[in-house]
This record gives structure tokens, C-alpha cells and sequence, in this order.
């Protein structure tokens, strides 16, 4: 099984769209339509729309009863004192509502200090999350989570890590040689899903798209049966159309 190499919408141009009109919005202070801001930053308005929208559903906007945009809840308190609170509070529900709509577990993870960490994720009774069966940190060549977060990785960054954590073979479909392993990642497209089609766990099947922000390395991730690995092209792709909200709260 194998996804289309595809283009899917970049949200690292949403974000960096995202990010001009609450600077925009913050600067009008009482408010502004979405003409004047379609004016202010050059943007069409047929653009700005679902951005708007998008920007208004995660509570990072307002819209007052006259038509005017003012900035939401959401951007305020990831900006406060309190941000880290906001930013889990936020997180855990960006992914509460992600694992709704693919129907499957849905996670958030970082490369930090030279590990993989699941930073958070949702799952319940019909989307039940992968089985730790082998501790994350040492599975990063056979888990998609861990191979999307190696990819963003240089040369050094990968053979330090593999250095410490043993390629070992956990399924008869686990990458157990390195150079492989390394081909593998370098020609890998940016825009394509990285997935784990049973190589950490027999009858498990995952993929997971980049989340990055400056020099943190991260992504968002989704794991299902293997019954259910006909629904994990489409779950990928929404997580790609997603990944906005998450990159705009840890930007801010």
C-alpha cells in the first residue's frame, strides 16, 4: 500500500497569512472588516475567507455584530503569562477535534534533546492508540512519528540518534539497515506523509505529516488498525489541511 506523492495545501503560508492579520487586526484595535483587511496586507478577500473563518473557529479572532474582526480569546491568552496552560489546553483540543473527524487516535509529538516525545494525543473507545509495546524513543526508524521527525533531521542529527538507539527489527517489515534507513528518509518528498504500514506493530498502520516552527522539530501523527488502512490516505491528507491551528499556536 502506498500514498500518492500529491501536493497538499501548505500551512506554513497559511500561518505566515495567519499571523499579518492578527498583527493587522491587533493594530485597529476596535476592529476591522475583512475588506479593509483584504486592503491592509494585499490579500484577496476570496483568500481571506477561510482564513478568517479558521482563525474565528480556533478563537484567535472575534467577529463583532457589525462585521468587524477583533482579536479572540485564544490569541490573548497564548500570549499572557499563562501560555504554556493555554498552549496544552489548546493543543488537547485541536487534537480532540482532529481524532473526530479522521476517527482514529490522533498525536502531537517533538524531537527534544535528541529524543522522540509525545508531547499529547487524543484517542477513545472507537480510535485507540497505538500499543507502547517498545518504548517511542527507541523505535524511531520503525514508527511513522519517529521517521517523519528524523527526516527533518540533518545527516549528523540522524547518526547521533541511531547511535544511541539500536535499529532493531520489531516486525518482518522494520528498516534494520542503516544506510537503508537513511536513503529512505533523504528521498522522501516534504509533502508526502511518512507512514508505518506494520514495521513497529503487526497489525497497526500510521502516518504522520511535519509540524515545524523555526528549529523545533515536530509532527502531527494518526495510527489505526490495520482493517481500517484504507481510510489512512485520507486521515493523512486532513491532517495536512490541519495543521494550521497547531502551527499558529506555537508560533504566537
Amino acid at each position: 500500500m502506498s500514498l500518492e506523492h500529491r501536493q497538499t495545501a501548505p500551512a506554513y503560508a497559511a500561518v505566515q497569512y495567519a499571523m499579518r492579520v492578527l498583527a493587522t487586526v491587533d493594530r485597529h484595535g476596535r476592529g476591522v472588516t475583512a475588506d479593509q483587511l483584504s486592503r491592509d496586507i494585499s490579500v484577496p478577500v476570496d483568500y481571506l475567507a477561510p482564513l478568517l473563518s479558521m482563525l474565528k473557529n480556533e478563537g484567535y479572532l472575534d467577529l463583532q455584530p457589525d462585521g468587524a474582526y477583533v482579536v479572540g480569546e485564544s490569541a490573548v491568552l497564548l500570549g499572557s503569562s499563562t501560555r504554556q496552560r493555554a498552549l496544552g489546553d489548546k493543543l488537547k483540543a485541536i487534537l480532540s477535534r482532529l481524532r473526530d473527524e479522521v476517527g482514529a487516535a490522533v498525536y502531537f509529538s517533538r524531537y527534544d534533546d535528541g529524543e522522540v516525545r509525545i508531547v499529547d494525543y487524543a484517542d477513545g473507545p472507537s480510535a485507540p492508540k497505538v500499543n507502547e509495546w517498545v518504548d517511542f524513543r527507541d523505535a524511531a526508524h520503525a514508527s511513522a512519528v519517529g521517521k517523519c521527525l528524523l527526516t527533518q533531521l540533518d545527516v549528523d542529527g540522524r547518526r547521533d540518534h541511531v547511535s544511541r538507539h539500536k535499529v532493531a527489527r520489531f516486525t518482518s517489515k522494520t528498516i534494520t539497515n542503516e544506510r537503508v534507513l537513511f536513503t529512505t528518509l533523504d528521498s522522501h518528498p516534504s509533502t508526502v506523509p511518512t507512514l508505518d504500514l506494520q514495521e513497529y506493530a503487526v497489525g497497526t498502520v500510521c502516518a504522520a505529516v511535519p509540524i515545524s516552527v523555526g528549529a523545533a522539530v515536530g509532527c502531527l501523527a494518526v495510527s489505526m488498525p490495520l482493517e481500517r488502512a484504507h481510510h489512512l490516505r485520507k486521515a493523512a491528507d486532513t491532517l495536512n489541511k490541519r495543521a494550521a491551528p497547531v502551527l499558529l499556536s506555537l508560533t504566537l
